[in-house]
């Protein structure tokens, strides 16, 4: 099946075997508690690149003071959960427990990777995706201090971009993302991008971008 919001199909697994076979089809799944599995893959998508990565005046001021401290894969766990409770603007999450341990064994595989923004060693923000080749696929981010995952998301593109990646896909539109430089193109050129990217060899290990 298929629909013009970018569904492709219903039910399924979350295996390590089929959510990488998802992913290296620009597919992946998004859905709420109690649902079936749903498999997207959005028309149009949105992807940063590495020309595209906007910085405005305050961040700039605000990356010339480092208030933050950052590491990588250190709390991949307590990152997914911090992800999954509701926050600002959001009720719930469609992070369910099922999506939950899938992720964390995608991670121990050395496959999806967390990044940590600290403030006086305490979590007060960050994100995590999945890497495969030189393309990174952002699922979910989450603060507690204003500007704390987008300090993180702007750390860890320039690392990723210098690394030779060739795009971060945001999978769907946002404001927040939109803002930093993300920009959407057609399903059609995303897989030729992706095509592209995945001919790299994957870094299937624990990160460490920021020691």
């Amino acid at each position: 099946m298929a629909d013009k919001d970018g569904i492709l199909a219903v039910g399924g697994d979350l295996s390590p075997n089929r959510l990488i076979n998802a992913y290296y089809r620009g597919i992946f799944p998004w859905y709420s508690e109690g649902d079936p599995i749903i498999w997207w893959s959005p028309d149009p998508r949105l992807v940063l690149f590495p020309e595209n990565l906007h910085l405005s005046k305050s961040m700039n001021k605000l990356l010339k003071k480092n208030p933050f401290q950052l590491t990588c894969d250190r709390a991949f766990k307590e990152v997914i959960e911090n992800c999954r409770r509701p926050g600002k603007n959001r009720e719930q999450t469609w992070i369910t427990a099922e999506m939950r341990e899938a992720y964390i064994n995608l991670h121990e595989m050395g496959l999806a990777h967390s990044v940590e923004t600290w403030q006086q060693e305490k979590l007060v923000g960050g994100f995590y995706g999945v890497s495969l080749g030189k393309c990174f696929f952002g699922e979910s981010m989450f603060f507690k201090t204003a500007n704390a995952s987008k300090f993180a998301f702007i750390k860890f593109a320039q690392k990723l971009f210098d690394l030779g990646f060739l795009m971060i896909d945001c999978q769907v539109p946002t404001q927040h993302l939109k803002s930093l430089g993300a920009r959407e193109i057609s399903r059609a050129n995303f897989l030729l991008l992706l095509e592209e990217g995945l001919k790299h060899e994957t870094r299937q290990s624990k990160w460490d971008l920021f020691s």
